[in-house]
């Protein structure tokens, strides 16, 4: 098992950011991404119809052979890792909003978390925030429409930046000091988002605690790759221009 793949999924090209963090944390280690571009965005889904689409994601990964499953999509981690957890015997790595970290290091006792309805409504987001941040002012906005935008290559522009305006005008006037990305396809618009937020509030996201967090999982369950070289495979089950707006020409994505 030492030399199989870490699996990770996402509803789409978010996931590229998690993945992108565990190769610089985890250079030797292969990886098959899938993403689940068909049924994006998980956003507006039910409870149950994003465990079943995880649970179904899952499946696939460990037929490719996968050691340990990365739930790359903030919606899914909430919503079905503790279901995912229960029905599967191999290790499972999930994100979640870093509203903790926020929280702790807060001087203005105000944060802004920018995510999605799944994620903002889930009963795993619900109870982190209560418990971390019951003297906290939390503005918690949904980013609506905005994995859309990213899963159709809009990454910068005018367009963009009025809708994330739209988002972030409130937070700012209810002077938060940090930004909580609450979904792993926000760090790709990031320059834009730097463009509307004041200099003095940091933003979070969660792709270096979830690479260190996978890397402690393979180490405690001996999985560590121990081959130098890695190769990353990636796979879609629609159309792969979304993919390819984020990884370029050189990368060979496979529909299945």
């Amino acid at each position: 098992m030492h030399n199989n793949p870490i699996g990770i999924f996402d509803s789409g090209v978010g996931g590229i950011t998690i993945l992108r963090s565990i190769q610089k944390i985890l250079p030797k280690e292969d990886i098959i991404y899938l993403s689940d571009n068909l049924n994006s965005p998980y956003g507006k889904k039910t409870k149950e119809e994003i465990t079943r689409l995880s649970k179904k994601n899952t499946e696939w990964l460990i037929e490719k052979g996968c050691k340990i499953i990365v739930v790359a999509c903030n919606t899914a981690t909430t919503n079905s890792i503790s279901h995912l957890r229960e029905i599967f015997s191999l290790p499972f790595i999930g994100v979640e909003p870093a509203i903790k970290t926020a929280s702790n290091n807060t001087k203005t006792g105000s944060i802004g978390v920018l995510a999605t309805k799944g994620t903002l409504s889930s009963d795993l987001f619900n109870i982190t925030s209560n418990d971390y941040c019951s003297n906290i002012n939390i503005i918690e906005t949904v980013g609506e429409g905005l994995v859309d935008l990213i899963e159709n290559g809009i990454l910068e522009g005018k367009s963009l930046e009025k809708q994330l305006s739209k988002f972030l005008t409130p937070m700012i006037n209810a002077n938060i000091d940090f930004l909580v990305l609450g979904c792993t396809h926000y760090p790709l618009i990031i320059d834009s988002i730097m463009k509307i937020l004041p200099k003095n509030i940091k933003i979070l996201d969660s792709g270096t605690a979830v690479a260190n967090q996978t890397k402690k999982i393979l180490i405690q369950n001996n999985l560590l790759n121990n081959i130098e070289g890695s190769n990353s495979n990636f796979y879609c089950n629609s159309t792969s221009n979304s993919l390819k707006n984020i990884l370029g020409n050189n990368f060979k994505i496979e529909a299945i």
